[in-house]
């Protein structure tokens, strides 16, 4: 027999599964007549707590953290969302944490399904990498009164509690590197409506180029990706003196079309990326790049889901991890410098 949820609770009462929550651990906002529904409702239906927390209550001790990655990030090569999980997992351990990820479907977002780890009850709190919907973000927030941390994106009308990467100033930084190496003109590879992390590197891209009075001509900014996240871009009739682009997949693909031409980084042409990761099995290109702080932007997203945990009111806020740039070999000096 299928396992009985809270969201097949609150599908038959009519109410959110907060409000079933609420109403089977005995929480307050739950008036008494529609608590004994629910409580006779999940009786009658066989439903019984196995949640992490109830686990915990019995000795266990342990938190259960759930992951959530949406699908659209998951490119042919192993993600840089799966490298922090990666990192996320050792740290929760050191914590006395588990944690339990889930891919969130494209069909389940735009359905506002629940991830199965929320409607299954089995994790005390959520941590999302990546950009998802505001319209999936606020049926989130109205579905679980679990806390929910955003790791590598922020949202001002709804997010009070994420940590991201200084992704501004590192791409700031990226470009001054190229014009205290003798380059002024220069393209931008990403397509700026696709996550907050990519808008936010632009930007920090104009700025250094406002500052040093040089406009980006409109072939220049080159869209790199479409809605479901596969990456496809073409090279500009015109080509720049050097390429900032918005990660090091973009980057290591432009290099690859790049040598197609027949041109050759760095002697032809320069090259940057950010995060400094390339995926196992892409080769190496030896980029430039700025290199996220990861370690540390996961284990300040586990400590505030944890806060959160403990404290329903602490752990709010923008966190912003600086990391630096990695010189390798994909920019020379301009000739004329």
């Amino acid at each position: 027999m299928a396992k009985v949820r809270l969201a097949d609770i609150a599908e038959r009462v009519g109410v959110s599964t907060v409000t079933v929550h609420n109403a089977l651990s005995g929480q307050k906002g739950v008036s008494d007549e529609l608590r004994q529904q629910i409580v006779r409702l999940a009786d009658e239906m066989g439903y019984r707590q196995n949640t992490a927390a109830a686990k915990r209550e019995k000795g266990r001790g342990l938190r259960n953290i759930g992951i959530i990655i949406s699908e659209k990030y998951l490119a042919e090569y192993t993600t840089f969302y799966w490298k922090m999980y990666q990192e996320m997992a050792l740290i929760a351990a050191d914590k006395n944490c588990m944690t339990s990820v889930e891919i969130l479907k494209h069909e389940t977002e735009t359905d506002r399904i629940l991830p199965r780890i929320v409607a299954e009850d089995s994790v005390e709190g959520l941590i999302i990498m990546g950009k998802i919907s505001k319209g999936y973000i606020r049926f989130l927030r109205k579905e679980t009164n679990m806390p929910v941390i955003f790791l590598d994106f922020y949202d001002k009308e709804l997010l009070a509690d994420s940590v991201i990467g200084d992704n501004f100033y590192g791409m700031y930084l990226m470009t001054e590197y190229l014009f205290e190496h003798g380059f002024h003109r220069m393209a931008y590879v990403g397509s700026i409506q696709a996550t907050s992390s990519i808008m936010g590197r632009y930007c920090g891209f104009q700025k250094a180029l406002w500052e040093h009075g040089e406009e980006l001509l409109e072939e220049w900014l080159i869209e790199d990706r479409n809605e479901v996240g596969d990456i496809r871009f073409e090279l500009p009739e015109k080509l720049p003196e050097a390429f900032v682009c918005n990660c090091d997949l973009v980057a290591g693909k432009l290099i690859l079309m790049l040598e197609e031409r027949g041109l050759r980084v760095p002697e032809d042409i320069s090259v940057v990326g950010f995060d400094n990761y390339l995926y196992p099995g892409f080769p190496d290109k030896h980029i430039t790049s700025y290199e996220v702080n990861t370690k540390v932007m996961v284990r300040v997203a586990l400590e505030k889901v944890l806060k959160r945990l403990r404290n329903p009111e602490s752990g709010r806020g923008l966190d912003i991890i600086s990391g630096h740039i990695v010189e390798k070999e994909s920019v020379r000096k301009a000739i004329n410098a």
